[in-house]
C-alpha cells in the first residue's frame, strides 16, 4: 500500500512520471513484501520495469530484515537508508555493514503505538521527508485520498503519523569506511533448483525451522511469559500457529509433567491468539520496543551456516496444526 501511495503521489501530486511494482512473498498479511518506485521528469520517460538495482532511497521498515537477506545490495554513497528501529544510525550502520552513505533512523513502532496509526503512514512520512524534494502537503493529499475512502475513522491518526514521519527522523551522513565492502546488486537466488533439488517431492520450506524468522511480521505487540502463574495447561500450544512454546520435562505441584519453558521470538509473529486463550495470565499483551531484557527475545538470530542449503524463507504460514508435541 505504501508503494502504491507513493507511485501516484508522484504521477498525480508532483507531475512527475512514475512506476511502481511490488514483489510478494507468501501473500499474507505481515509478510515481507518488496516495493519500488520511480520518479522522472516530465519529460523523461521511464521504459524499466524491473528492480531499482541502486537507489537513492532505500527503506526497511522492520529492522530484524537486516542480515536475513541481501538488504545493501546495489547501495551507493548517494543512498540514504531509511530504517525503522530504537537504535542510532551508528548502530545501524555498523549492523548493516554500510561502506558509506547516508543512515535515517525511526522509531516507527513506537509512534504508531503512541498515535493509534499504522507504521506504514509513519514511514511514508519519513520517506517524502528524507527525500527533500516531496512536500508534507502532497503525501498528506494521497494518505486522504487513499486512506480517507477505505478508512475514514482512522484517517486522522494516519495523517498524525504521516506528520511524525516528516520530521522525526535522525539522520546521520557516513564517509567511506574500507571496514565495509560495497556490496553490487544481483537478483537473489535460491540454493535448490531443478538440477540439484533432492528428488521425491521433499518440502524444502519447513515451518518453524532456524529458518523460519517470523520477526519481522511484528506489528508492535508480543506476548509476555510469566512463569510463576502458569499451569502448564498447554492451551497456548495448541493454539499457536507458529510452534514458537517449549515444553520440557520437569515437575508441577508435585508430578512429574512438560513443564512451559517460555517461547522463541525468532518464530513469533505477534498474534497474540496465545493471550487471549491462556486461562492463568501467564501470557500478556506488551509492547516490543520496551522489552529489552526478556530471555530468549532474539531480535537477529544468526541462521544456519551458509554450508547447509536452507533457504531464509521470511514469514511463512505453512505451519498452521497445533504443535505435534
Amino acid at each position: 500500500m505504501c508503494g502504491k501511495m507513493l507511485g501516484e503521489l508522484g504521477a498525480v501530486y508532483l507531475d512527475l512520471n512514475a512506476a511502481s511494482f511490488s514483489s510478494y512473498g507468501s501473500e499474507k498479511r505481515g509478510s515481507p513484501v518488496k516495493a519500488y518506485i520511480r520518479y522522472s521528469l516530465p519529460d523523461e520517460e521511464i521504459r524499466i520495469n524491473s528492480p531499482v538495482e541502486n537507489p537513492h532511497i532505500l527503506c526497511l521498515f522492520h529492522e530484524a530484515m537486516i542480515g536475513k537477506q541481501s538488504v545493501m545490495a546495489g547501495v551507493t554513497e548517494c543512498t540514504k537508508v531509511i530504517v525503522n528501529t530504537m537504535q542510532s544510525p551508528e548502530e545501524i550502520r555498523k549492523r548493516l555493514k554500510m561502506h558509506a552513505g547516508t543512515v535515517c533512523c525511526i522509531d516507527a513502532g513506537k509512534i504508531a503505538l503512541e498515535r493509534h496509526t499504522r507504521v506504514n503512514t509513519v514511514m511514508l512520512g519519513a520517506i517524502a521527508g528524507v527525500s527533500e524534494f516531496i512536500p508534507l502537503e502532497a503525501a498528506l493529499d494521497i494518505v486522504k485520498d487513499t486512506l480517507g475512502k477505505k478508512s475514514p475513522s482512522t484517517l486522522e491518526e494516519n495523517l498524525d503519523g504521516v506528520r511524525c514521519g516528516y520530521t522525526g527522523y535522525e539522520i546521520r551522513e557516513f564517509e567511506p569506511d574500507e571496514k565495509y565492502e560495497p556490496e553490487p546488486y544481483k537478483e537473489p537466488e535460491n540454493n535448490w533448483g531443478y538440477e540439484n533439488a533432492p528428488i521425491g517431492g521433499i518440502n524444502t520450506c519447513y515451518g518453524s525451522t532456524v529458518s523460519n524468522d517470523l520477526s519481522a511480521s511484528r506489528e508492535g505487540y508480543i506476548p509476555i511469559f510469566i512463569k510463576d502463574r502458569c499451569i502448564n495447561c498447554g492451551l497456548c500450544d495448541s493454539t499457536c500457529p507458529d510452534m514458537v512454546f517449549k515444553f520440557v520435562p520437569g515437575e508441577y505441584k508435585g508430578r512429574n509433567m512438560m513443564v512451559n519453558e517460555g517461547l522463541d521470538y525468532h518464530y513469533c509473529k505477534g498474534c497474540l491468539r496465545c493471550v487471549e486463550i491462556c486461562p492463568s495470565n501467564a501470557l500478556v499483551e506488551g509492547i516490543e520496543w520496551e522489552q529489552k531484557e526478556l530471555k530468549n527475545f532474539v531480535r537477529n538470530k544468526d541462521l544456519l551456516p551458509d554450508s547447509i542449503n536452507y533457504v531464509s524463507v521470511g514469514a511463512n504460514s505453512w505451519m498452521t496444526s497445533e504443535s505435534p508435541n
